[in-house]
């Protein structure tokens, strides 16, 4: 058993994660601002603190000992050194992205993303993109903290029913309402991994001895032409696609897929997208249908 420090974990794959710890047997403590309800009830440990603030961090961890820090929290370079400045863990698991590779290709592997070749930037949350300020945070990691044995996983869109983005479900419900959506991607093959996968991944990330990048994807593509035709099929309905339409969420976002080998070979197999996109997608039909 280990003693397991969760910076978030209280909604969508930071609360599979937590999970799946516990499910291992690990004393979980989860770390937020306390404004988010858990499922978790007695089971786990509760910090409150704020992510960002290197002090407040600091002041809530003291006199704390974890085995690891799995960090669902780290998007800039600023909130990687708030963290590491003020506690040194013995393991550091950061939740990273696949828009860290630029331009996203088929067959993305981790090398093709090397934190330690751009020039490191300190910026906040807000200070450029979403894609440029992960790949400061793992800039950041890498060059600056080197000597943290630390894990940067790297996902795809995370998918599930309890997505609180809503990007996936944004085009089941305007297909079934009949609402024009503008889509400048249909064909465009694209890579998922589920909420709840992803969580058993942080989760077994957690326990190994590995360091360095390591992406986390489910096996396959789809795009979203496939997925407005199965949608199509469910309901009878029909996409409405429309220049002057509501903006599609997975815009700008080309064809790519995702190697998952090195996790394969480290033990972590992956499922197959087919074998669950579906049976989500028949989920995401019937929370729609129930708004209407």
């Amino acid at each position: 058993m280990k003693r397991i420090l969760v910076l978030g974990g209280t909604r969508f794959f930071g609360k599979h994660m937590v999970s799946a710890l516990l499910a291992q047997g690990h004393s979980v403590a989860i770390a937020n601002r306390g404004q988010t309800p858990d499922p978790f009830g007695g089971t786990v440990e509760r910090i409150v603190l704020e992510r960002t603030d290197a002090d407040c961090i600091c002041e809530a961890l003291s006199g704390k000992s974890f085995d690891v820090v799995c960090d669902s929290l780290a998007y800039t370079s600023n909130d990687v050194r708030a963290l590491l400045d003020s506690y040194h863990p013995s393991r550091y698991v950061m939740t990273s992205s696949t828009v860290v590779y630029q331009p996203l290709t088929l067959h993305t592997t981790e090398a093709d993303f090397d934190p330690l070749q751009i020039p490191l930037k300190w910026c906040a949350r807000g200070d450029d993109s979403y894609a440029a300020c992960k790949q400061q945070a793992e800039a950041a990691l890498r060059q600056i903290y080197p000597s943290v044995p630390a894990v940067a996983v790297r996902f795809p869109f995370v998918i599930g029913e309890d997505d609180y983005t809503r990007r996936l479900y944004f085009y089941v419900e305007n297909t079934i309402k009949g609402i024009p959506v503008y889509v400048d991607n249909l064909d465009a093959q694209m890579a998922f991994v589920h909420a709840q996968e992803a969580g058993r991944f942080l989760a077994w990330a957690a326990v190994q001895d590995y360091t360095g990048s390591l992406n986390g994807a489910s096996v396959g593509t789809i795009s979203i032409r496939e997925i407005l035709q199965y949608v199509e099929r469910q309901t009878g309905s029909r996409a409405v696609l429309d220049p002057n339409g509501l903006l599609a969420p997975y815009n700008g976002t080309g064809p790519y897929s995702i190697d998952t080998a090195l996790s394969r070979r480290l033990g972590f197999l992956f499922s197959n997208l087919d074998d669950w996109i579906y049976t989500l997608l028949d989920a995401l039909i019937q929370q729609a249908r129930v708004s209407i």
